[in-house]
């Protein structure tokens, strides 16, 4: 039976560059681009379909900020295929993102600078907004959006005879420090973006306790510091061409800089053909870069334990069963 692989995101930057690995790998496949515009998710099946005229490429509106939009975009998805192998959960948002410019500016010229660029780490901030279910946006879009997505699309990612795997596009700046239990959808913080994507770290340890013995297993990555259009929307284009030689120079220096959405999506494609059996929970699959440009993939242990998964999981089951009872008295 031909593989089924979903992913969120799939129009542009990592998402777009994924998706064409993996026909480029393998064109047998059934792709399905799940996407909140169907514009350029119609233009990115195009896309590929031109370099891949064979390939069996679907489109599915989504958007993951959205409950209705991800109940409905489940709901085709459960009509269209019979199972699903591969879900990447890749879609994410960064809103209103501000650099502390003194804080760059001091940074640039210091040993840390390396660190800065690559994580972001007091150079970012963002301002979050709510959504029409009553949510922080950066939290529904990255975090809670996917996870309804999942438990939605169980009767299709259940399948012991061939394990299934649940894939998060993570980040290095999903820090301990900006995240906080008791304020998991981070209404009070600067940093929504960055406890999101510990929020996804968490999640996916928990859901491998509670699914594996179901055959799903789920993995996060980092893809490294990747120019995409979330990472323009950060500075004006025109400053990354100016320091976009310094960026060519540090990388001589960390793995950290794949800079190419190609080079960004190592690590998503590198998990398409591992055993899921065999991958470690608690590691952060990084998509690496040497300065000669050579891609490779590198485990490193995530700041995170079992328990805090499994508590932050049963807080996003409570939020769960709060937001259908809004949606079923609002039908």
């Amino acid at each position: 039976m031909r593989k089924v692989v979903v992913v969120t995101g799939a129009n542009s930057g990592i998402g777009l560059a994924l998706c064409e690995r993996l026909l480029s790998q393998d064109d047998q496949i059934r792709l399905c681009l799940v996407c909140r515009n169907t514009e350029k998710a119609e233009s990115a099946r195009s896309a590929l379909l031109a370099s891949h005229p064979s390939a069996d490429v679907g489109v599915v509106r989504v958007d993951v900020g959205s409950l209705s939009s991800v109940l409905q975009g489940a709901k085709i998805l459960k009509e269209r295929y019979k199972q699903i192998d591969y879900l990447y959960l890749n879609a994410g948002i960064m809103p209103n993102p501000q650099i502390n410019l003194k804080a760059f500016v001091k940074g640039l010229f210091s040993r840390k600078a390396i660190s800065m660029f690559a994580t972001g780490e007091g150079l970012l901030t963002q301002q979050d907004s709510v959504t029409a279910d009553g949510l922080q946006e950066v939290f529904e879009t990255n975090v809670f959006g996917h996870f309804i997505l999942i438990k939605e699309l169980e009767p299709l990612l259940f399948h012991m005879d061939n394990p299934s795997q649940l894939i998060w596009t993570s980040s290095s700046n999903a820090r301990r420090s900006a995240f906080s239990m008791s304020d998991y959808q981070h209404r009070q913080g600067l940093e929504s973006y960055s406890s999101s994507k510990y929020a996804t770290d968490l999640l996916s340890v928990a859901l491998n306790r509670h699914y594996n013995k179901e055959g799903l297993y789920s993995s996060v990555v980092c893809p490294g510091l990747v120019m995409t259009n979330l990472t323009y929307g950060i500075l004006p284009s025109f400053f990354w061409t100016l320091i976009m030689p310094i960026m060519w120079l540090i990388r001589l220096f960390t793995n950290s800089f794949t800079i190419s959405p190609y080079n960004g999506a190592e690590a998503l494609l590198w998990l398409f053909s591992q055993r899921p059996e065999s991958l470690d929970p608690l590691a952060k699959y990084h998509s690496c870069t040497s300065g000669f440009g050579d891609s490779y993939v590198t485990p490193v242990k995530m700041d995170l334990d079992d328990a805090s998964g499994l508590s932050f999981y049963e807080k996003i089951l409570d939020l769960e069963k709060q937001v259908r009872k809004r949606v079923d008295r609002g039908n």
